[in-house]
């Protein structure tokens, strides 16, 4: 397995699992769960982040269809898991399994709302950041989803260390392409450029590329479309479906997180489908988002 190893976080295949929480009432855990259908009309995400210096873990799962339908399972108390990464809230039971690290995970949920039980399988190696520690895999998705036979793709990721959702806006974008080219780029909001995580994977060869922005054009507060400059291939994203999560501090402070199914298009006309996300804590219009595309 090709391991991409930008950070001062070498990875090993016990990064797959929990790690000891630091000290800081923010210290977070995460494991999120991207997937799109093949043909791009159906998406969801599953996350699970575990708060241990705040005594509780966060459940989502969201699903969204073309046509607009959106299911979502949240719960923001839930009880902390075991190792074993399984949560439980009044109405719904979870898991989320590493059956073979760096190569395939399991999830799997059971609720009134929303069933399902994926497979992630690897497709074109693994992404550490430089930044933080985290990293991103690229994978094709199979399963059920509500009993019904699912096939498409997706990406998963893991990262832990304080995580303040109510200080700095982001952006964090997440696709598969019509050739079987995988991106991937993240750009946090800090009034200055740093080399952002970003990476294309195409025939199963992922690579870090130097240079990544992304600039966002805004209807009302609802991003509209971005635009991500990736070296030698500029992609416009284009929301299909939002499946958005509020979260409130330890203080009662908001922060909105628009997050949605997308549409992409490169300028050599080449398509595909993913997942975007535009964070937005308190008084986000203040900080540098790039202007308008």
């Amino acid at each position: 397995m090709r391991i991409v190893n930008m950070g001062e976080w070498p990875l090993d295949q016990e990064d797959e699992h929990r790690h000891d929480p630091g000290p800081e009432p923010l210290w977070n855990e995460s494991w999120y769960f991207d997937f799109v259908s093949e043909d791009g009309r159906t998406g969801g995400y599953v996350r699970l982040g575990l708060y241990p210096g705040w005594g509780r873990a966060w459940y989502w799962a969201c699903l969204v269809t073309a046509d607009g339908h959106r299911v979502a399972v949240l719960d923001h108390e839930a009880p902390l898991p075991g190792a074993d990464l399984a949560v439980a809230g009044r109405d719904y039971t979870a898991g989320h399994l590493i059956t073979d690290p760096f190569e395939r995970a399991r999830i799997h949920l059971s609720s009134a709302e929303l069933t399902l039980d994926l497979e992630f399988s690897t497709a074109a190696g693994v992404y550490g950041y430089a930044i933080t520690p985290r990293y991103e895999i690229p994978c094709e998705v199979t399963g059920t989803i509500g009993g019904v036979p699912f096939r498409g793709h997706g990406e998963r990721d893991h990262s832990w260390g304080v995580r303040d959702w109510w200080s700095i806006s982001w952006l964090w974008s997440s696709a598969r392409l019509d050739d079987g080219t995988y991106l991937h780029g993240m750009r946090a909001n800090l009034g200055m450029e740093l080399p952002w995580p970003a990476f294309l994977a195409a025939e199963g060869d992922l690579a870090h590329v130097e240079g990544f922005r992304a600039a966002t054009a805004f209807d009302g507060d609802r991003p509209a479309r971005s635009v991500l400059y990736f070296p030698g291939c500029v992609t416009t994203v284009r929301p299909i479906a939002f499946a958005p999560v509020t979260l409130t501090s330890p203080e009662g402070v908001p922060a909105h997180f628009p997050r949605a199914l997308c549409a992409y298009e490169t300028e050599d006309g080449r398509t595909g489908h993913g997942w975007t996300e535009w964070h937005q804590p308190p008084a986000w219009r203040e900080h540098a988002w790039e202007p308008g595309v």
